[in-house]
């Protein structure tokens, strides 16, 4: 147990997002806000996390929660009415077990990470501090609160913005980050000292800083400032997912993952090494991306397994499916979701699938839909061939047989079985099951009239400039 409890604020009703949904579960990067300053303080050695809710998004920020971190001890209790961050670390610690220290988080931090909390945490080790805060250096500190210092440099205070009140305290640069460690009886002193006198009539937490500051047991650390961007509108959560995005794909390159351009990677998405990710693709959800596997420009993957050797051509869609070792997909091809697809299938350009299963070595290349299927080993499906699994009330299935041949151009009436090594012919309609080694062939008679072609021509002529005389142009 490292005796360490963390008190994530995420009581803010975020109506700057301009969102019936709640701030703190805004997606970003393929999780919730909320879910990267619980991650950052369990990382960073808290054993305990208690999470502080506004009535509206009390349930929701739990249920998430308690699913995603159920390793973890997480409490979550509500604020009501809002009364300031002072009001809000006071029912959080309320909330708390018995640890010695405490560390306080804004919900609203995603790229602030366990290594910047622990160094505040590390601080406490020594008798003389009894809370440390994190702060960093802006050239432009307009709304934030500023860490003012004494003569001697030590800290004195944080002030906000709207209470600051000479020329010298606006011109201060260095800004409170709002992340805190502090020993639990002090801070719970400095707590009950908090009064609400100042421009918004609220309990800021501020303020414990300036009753410890007095007793000379305050500190800051001044950190890197891209860990400290806040989330308060939907133009800083696009500004601050990139930033995410970047982080993302320099750690998957770090483990030896290859990774081009302005690829976008949720950070719940695993990648082996020696794969390649090209520019603008797209990995969402809970993708898993085999080694040496290659997704080409374009492509958008979403809660899907592409094993080792596969190759995704360039813009690909594949949605809740799973791609074999060594198969090919694509270009422009469409996996919908329940999409299994072999070892060393080939899927091509504009064929769509869903909820079929290409077996290994199958192949579908060009131009088809094959949907509520099962395409046995080493079948070839030729262009243009739809399965027809929809009769306007149920889905039915279509099946394959290893090795057989379909024809381009052909249609396949569900439910449906053509046999091992079966043909069907180009152009046929099959409407009844074809036995294993057959062929079905089903197509209108040809008929060929010779030298028509010179009369019909002659004929369309005439009629197309009777028809230009009649209607003259205006």
């Amino acid at each position: 147990m490292s005796d360490l409890t963390a008190i994530v604020m995420a009581a803010g009703e975020g109506k700057r997002m301009k969102s019936a949904l709640p701030k703190m579960l805004q997606p970003l990067a393929g999780r919730p806000l909320v879910h990267y300053a619980v991650r950052a303080a369990t990382d960073a050695g808290a054993d305990e996390v208690v999470v502080v809710a506004s009535p509206a998004t009390l349930d929701a920020i739990r249920a998430y929660l308690e699913v995603e971190f159920d390793d973890i001890l997480i409490r979550c209790v509500v604020q009501d009415p809002p009364r300031g961050t002072g009001d809000a670390a006071r029912v959080g610690l309320e909330a708390a077990g018995a640890s010695a220290r405490v560390l306080i988080v804004n919900g609203d931090v995603p790229l602030l990470g366990a290594k910047d909390l622990r160094r505040a945490v590390d601080a406490l080790g020594s008798d003389d501090v009894t809370l440390a805060l994190l702060s960093c250096q802006l050239d432009d500190p307009r709304g934030y609160g500023r860490v003012l210092r004494d003569e001697d440099g030590r800290v004195r205070e944080v002030r906000e913005q709207r209470d600051l009140q000479t020329d010298a305290e606006h011109a201060v640069r260095e800004m409170n980050a709002g992340i805190y460690a502090a020993k639990r009886r002090e801070l719970d002193a400095a707590l009950a000292e908090v009064r609400p006198d100042n421009a918004q009539g609220e309990y800021y937490l501020t303020d414990v800083v300036e009753t410890l500051g007095k007793a000379r047991g305050a500190v800051a650390i001044e950190s890197n400032p891209d860990a400290m961007h806040g989330i308060n509108d939907r133009a800083q959560l696009d500004a601050v997912e990139r930033m995410l995005f970047s982080r993302i794909a320099d750690g998957h390159r770090i483990r030896g993952v290859t990774v081009r351009g302005d690829a976008r990677i949720d950070d719940t998405v695993e990648i082996a090494p020696d794969a390649t990710i090209e520019a603008g693709v797209t990995l969402r959800g809970g993708s898993k991306v085999g080694a040496r596997a290659r997704i080409d420009v374009g492509s958008v993957v979403t809660d899907s397994e592409i094993q080792e050797d596969a190759y995704l051509k360039p813009y690909c869609v594949v949605t809740s499916s799973r791609v074999g070792p060594s198969a090919q997909i694509g270009p422009f091809a469409h996996l919908r979701p329940q999409s299994e697809i072999e070892q060393d299938a080939h899927i091509g350009n504009f064929v769509e699938t869903k909820k079929t299963r290409v077996r290994k070595g199958a192949k579908a290349n060009h131009l088809a839909y094959l949907g509520d299927g099962d395409i046995g080993e080493g079948a070839n499906v030729g262009a243009g061939t739809i399965f027809c699994n929809y009769d306007g009330f149920q889905k039915h299935q279509t099946t394959i047989g290893e090795g057989a041949f379909i024809g381009s151009d052909s249609q396949l009436v569900a439910p449906i079985t053509v046999g091992k090594g079966a043909y069907v012919g180009t152009g046929t309609t099959v409407t009844k099951d074809v036995p294993d080694g057959a062929l079905a062939i089903g197509r209108a008679k040809q008929d060929n009239k010779e030298g028509y072609a010179r009369r019909l021509k002659s004929r369309l002529e005439s009629a197309a400039r009777r028809a230009k005389e009649d209607n003259p142009p205006k």
